[in-house]
């Protein structure tokens, strides 16, 4: 199969080329990128004069396990979903049911940190599904620190994960915030080991619990520093709030110093979690100039109206996901801070991307458009979009290269040591695979709200996974079920 996509913007950050341009895709992959390509016979030919032509988006954390949420990230720009922060396990479970069902996407997934320990200090056996991750973030039986003997048996269930094909190594360590630090660095240091990266929701910071057993941004940082393990730092921007110039700071004099972090963000100022999770508790909130109030339950919309209120739903269904605004998009100086996180030099754009539920308890659907009433973050739909409206058309902080350089070209690279698959993505070198979208550069923009979550983006005009349409002229193709799984080989 062949596609000639004629005449359009085309951006290629794996080379730094911008220019008028045809791209020939066949059978999956590029195969020519050069002004003025002769259509072979029987190539289908789109006109897309006038578009941006890039390599699709590569999403580093995504906890979208579904046709439906995956449908809205297609929409997006994205053309590979990963869950790399949480993970599933067992890992051969997940690539196999996410194959079964088929996939709009690519995926992948890292051996799950969480899952491991809390099959060995809570004896939960993890069966590789979102809702039940969710449902354990709350247990405090997992929380805990290890004894040695625990915590070899959970670093081998890690290492018998990455084996099987995982992605590196997903660290919940936020909501397990006092267990003993020499933990993680036994984790980094297998990670390193192994040759593959470590993806960390940190712990607090020390300004907002002055009896952390670490501070979240210090600790990755000498993790870093004296392991030599590859360490992402996960959603920059809802871990360190009001404190990102600090943050920032740290992370970036560990990378001159020669340590090897990554930095990812989100362009909303309110993150979605289990109302169960460990900050959530009163407590924990205000240390972070919180209240209850900042607490909306995402099924119900329920704005949570004082503690009692908050213990009584922590107790009774600690898995139910809420979204916590800790950041006032609306306050100019909270916006700045916002953008400061997306704008850092080589800051890596991902979504965090949520389940879509309804209200019957199901979790997924094949129609499209999505059945009314489902509920998610709106980050799921619009991180990419929204984050190409603002730091791009409206501020200008980013032009289209670089914008295409942070979606797609840094996230793929973070993968290249773990997954040599991934060297074929976020580029449009010949050979590379015909992951690509062409979007609209006046008409992109974010559509999903808190309160309307599901509603697709605008503007991506085509997105091709392995060279396969899934969205054509603006419309998404509900047979084409491409995706493929991204595995990794570790060293």
């Amino acid at each position: 199969m062949q596609t000639l996509l004629r005449g359009g913007r085309v951006i290629d950050p794996g080379t730094g080329f911008d220019g008028i341009a045809d791209v020939l895709m066949s059978d999956g992959v590029v195969s020519a990128v050069a002004a003025g390509l002769d259509a072979p016979p029987g190539c289908a030919v789109v006109d897309v004069t006038g578009l941006v032509v890039g390599p699709g988006f590569v999403d580093l954390h995504s906890h979208v396990h579904s046709i439906a949420g995956q449908r809205l990230q297609a929409m997006d720009g994205v053309t590979t979903a990963l869950d790399l922060e949480a993970g599933l396990m067992p890992i051969g479970r997940a690539y196999a049911e996410a194959a079964a069902d088929g996939r709009p996407l690519h995926y992948g997934f890292s051996a799950s940190w969480g899952g491991a320990r809390a099959q060995v200090l809570a004896g939960i056996q993890p069966d590789a599904q979102i809702g039940s991750g969710l449902a354990v973030l709350g247990n405090r039986a997992w929380q805990r620190s290890s004894t040695d003997r625990e915590l070899a048996e959970w670093l081998a269930l890690i290492e018998g994960e990455l084996s099987a094909g995982a992605l590196g190594i997903g660290v919940l360590l936020g909501y397990a915030p006092h267990s003993e630090p020499a933990e993680f660095l036994a984790v980094a240091r297998l990670a390193a080991r192994a040759g593959v990266p470590a993806y960390t929701h940190v712990r607090e910071l020390v300004e907002v619990d002055p009896g952390t057993p670490a501070d979240g941004s210090e600790e990755i940082v000498i993790a870093a520093a004296e392991t030599g393990a590859a360490m992402h730092h996960c959603h920059v921007n809802s871990t360190s709030g009001h404190h990102i110039d600090r943050v920032l700071g740290a992370l970036d004099a560990s990378r001159r110093s020669g340590s090897r972090v990554t930095v990812e963000a989100y362009p909303y100022g309110a993150g979605s979690t289990a109302i169960g999770a460990a900050f959530l508790d009163a407590e924990h909130l205000r240390m972070k100039g919180l209240s209850p109030s900042s607490v909306v339950m995402l099924e119900s919309g329920e704005r949570i109206a004082d503690e009692g209120r908050l213990r009584q739903l922590r107790n009774s269904d600690p898995g139910a996901p809420c979204i916590l605004e800790f950041l006032d998009e609306g306050n100019p100086r909270e916006l700045a801070m916002l953008h400061q996180a997306l704008a850092f030099p080589d800051a890596i754009v991902a979504s965090d991307a949520m389940p879509v539920s309804w209200p019957d308890g199901s979790n997924d659907s094949t129609e499209w458009p999505l059945p009314p009433g489902g509920t998610t973050h709106p980050r799921t739909a619009g991180t990419f979009t929204k984050t190409l409206r603002v730091m791009v058309r409206e501020s200008g902080a980013w032009d289209w290269p670089e914008a295409f350089r942070r979606c797609a070209h840094l996230p793929a690279r973070v993968l290249d040591e773990v997954a040599p698959g991934a060297r074929a993505k976020g580029h449009l070198g010949v050979g590379a695979d015909a992951d690509i979208v062409v979007l609209d550069p006046v008409a992109i923009t974010d559509r999903a709200t808190y309160f309307g979550p599901t509603r697709p983006s605008v503007g991506v005009r085509h997105l091709f996974v392995g060279g396969v349409p899934v969205v054509s002229a603006g419309e998404l193709q509900v047979d084409a079920l491409p995706g493929q799984p991204l595995r990794g080989e570790p060293r």
